[in-house]
């Protein structure tokens, strides 16, 4: 299937070109990596209190009797533990989606969801990450931040669409969040405050084989 993402006016110059291929990437050699550049003004909020919100979702998963299943994953809900080369080298990952913190009634304060087939390219100065199946795909770039974390920008795919909605159109479609790695084959996105279900989701990514 080809996927394409659209990243809107701002990353279009940030990135140097806008097209499209087999990945979600949008330019192979961008002009500008700055995240800062391409998010919007809610993705940058959502970032800067990306800590706030971590802690408050696994305090009310502990406080609804989920701090064995928190620690069953080790380090991977520690907000403070990250390790050097926080983007995965290109390949094939299995991914699977962790939600913390319910928002709302009828959603579970801890949720652990199956592995799922996803990928990582590069992009020149960024990478790309994107989930290749399923109902609900993520996908977007990772932008270097600094040694211990990047920043993902993206846009969720649904259903049967072929063409990612253009990141900053829709916030209800927006994704922002922390790229870190947390062992020596596992890394992780945290996306803060999503817009729905839950105040927190962790992305698990580890090699395919």
């Amino acid at each position: 299937m080809i996927v394409r993402t659209g990243f809107g006016l701002a990353a279009c110059v940030a990135l140097a070109a806008c097209g499209g291929g087999n990945r979600p990437a949008t330019a192979s050699k961008p002009a500008v990596a700055d995240w800062r550049q391409v998010a919007t003004k809610a993705d940058r909020d959502r970032l800067r209190t990306w800590r706030e919100s971590w802690v408050a979702a696994t305090d009310k998963a502990r406080a609804a009797g989920n701090g064995a299943a928190l620690a069953a994953q080790g380090k991977l809900f520690d907000p403070d533990h990250a390790l050097a080369g926080a983007v995965p080298p290109p390949g094939t990952y299995r991914c699977r989606v962790f939600k913390l913190g319910a928002k709302g009634v009828g959603s579970r304060d801890f949720s652990a969801f199956p592995f799922f087939d996803c990928r990582v390219e590069a992009e020149g100065d960024v990478s790309s990450f994107y989930k290749a199946d399923g109902s609900q795909r993520p996908v977007g770039l990772a932008f270097p931040d600094s040694d211990t974390r990047a920043v993902f920008l993206g846009t969720m795919m649904i259903g049967d669409e072929k063409v990612a909605l253009q990141y900053g159109r829709d916030a209800d479609r927006d994704m922002a969040g922390i790229l870190q790695r947390v062992d020596a084959k596992i890394w992780r996105i945290a996306l803060p405050s999503p817009r729905f279900e839950s105040m927190l989701d962790v992305v698990e990514i580890v090699p395919a084989k």
